[in-house]
């Protein structure tokens, strides 16, 4: 029965990837929360830490794929600052069962508290957003060096008082070296539909994302590398306004063609590179850097480190301390700390 359940998966993975090129229109997401890192390792590298064999199970969020049975009875919480106030959190667990090891979560971005006012502008009050949504995650391995993974997930969002409901899932396949040296991934995220809109009129899609990446680990020293590709569903991905047109210089009054990325720049809006440190003492280090966050929110006469994200992982007797930041602009940073522990270890030590 899971064999075949997970054959049907593997069908819809890949027959889905050929199909997404039609599904993505810019300016028409909801529940965008969803690509919101919620994993302190995984914001670490900026995101989409999708290729490695690490026992974590709070990796399993953004890559069902990596859960397996050496994951049961742990468990990790995360817990995000983003600037103005804006919060959100996870706490997800490894469950085994006879049909095999499952990790049920829950997750939310809290908004924070807004302005209500009328037409001319006077206050009336204060409302609310919040998004959340729950799910599970399970993966089947028919051998040590291959395996499949679902994530099912209820989403929920409320803006004042409106408010939108629906269902997706989170599919991925991935395959070890023998020595876990190299790990290679392909899967998709957030495919599903929308089972009640903000409003009638409303024709919004789930933020639809396809990727695949590699990593590499050292032989005999502790570095992984990783190279993601990701929104492959996008044929560009890049907003370009669609009603540009050429300007002229107002020192020089030569003509400012419309911008128009070139064959590089298109390759490269859809990477994601990815460095870690893993010694085997109590500390470990990771960057990241993306290449597309970097060309979109980075100010001209102020780039500063946009696109970049920085991670540290501390080892403390029976827990994981993890904490990461990632600067999106010169307007602010997102901060996330994350603790992990096994429920294994916790009993030997009692």
């Amino acid at each position: 029965m899971r064999l075949l359940l997970m054959k049907y998966v593997c069908l819809f993975l890949f027959g889905s990837i050929f199909c997404a090129q039609a599904q993505y229109t810019w300016g028409t997401q909801a529940f965008t929360y969803l690509n919101q890192l919620d994993n302190a390792k995984n914001a670490g590298v900026g995101g989409q830490l999708y290729a490695l064999q690490d026992k974590e199970v709070g990796l399993s969020l953004d890559q069902p794929a990596l859960l397996d049975a050496a994951m049961k009875q742990q468990y990790h919480t995360s817990v995000g600052i983003l600037p103005s106030g804006v919060h959100y959190g996870t706490l997800v667990g490894a469950l085994q069962t006879k049909w095999g090891v499952f990790a049920p979560y829950v997750r939310y971005m809290n908004y924070g508290d807004f302005n209500q006012t009328n037409a001319e502008g006077q206050l009336l009050g204060t409302f609310n957003a919040l998004d959340y949504n729950i799910g599970t995650s399970y993966a089947y391995a028919p051998n040590p060096y291959f395996r499949l993974g679902a994530q099912f997930n209820i989403l929920g969002s409320h803006l004042e008082r409106f408010s939108a409901f629906g269902l997706s899932t989170n599919l991925s396949a991935l395959l070890i070296h023998p020595k876990e040296l190299f790990v290679a991934t392909i899967g998709l995220r957030n495919a599903g539909l929308i089972l009640k809109d903000y409003t009638p009129q409303a024709a919004s899609k789930l933020p639809l994302d396809i990727y695949a990446g590699v990593s590499y680990r050292l032989a005999h020293a502790p570095f992984r590398f990783h190279l993601i590709g990701h929104s492959l569903n996008r044929s560009q991905n890049i907003w370009l306004d669609p009603n540009a047109k050429e300007t002229l210089d107002p020192l020089t009054g030569d003509t400012i063609p419309i911008y128009i990325p070139s064959f590089g720049e298109k390759i490269a809006n859809h990477l994601h590179f990815q460095l870690e440190l893993i010694p085997k003492g109590a500390i470990q280090l990771r960057m990241g850097f993306d290449y597309n966050r970097r060309q979109q929110l980075k100010l001209e006469d102020f780039p500063g480190l946009a696109g970049f994200s920085f991670g540290t992982r501390l080892h403390v007797k029976r827990f994981d301390l993890d904490y990461a930041v990632q600067f999106y602009s010169k307007a602010g940073s997102i901060q996330t700390i994350g603790l992990s522990t096994d429920l294994k270890r916790l009993k030997k030590k009692v």
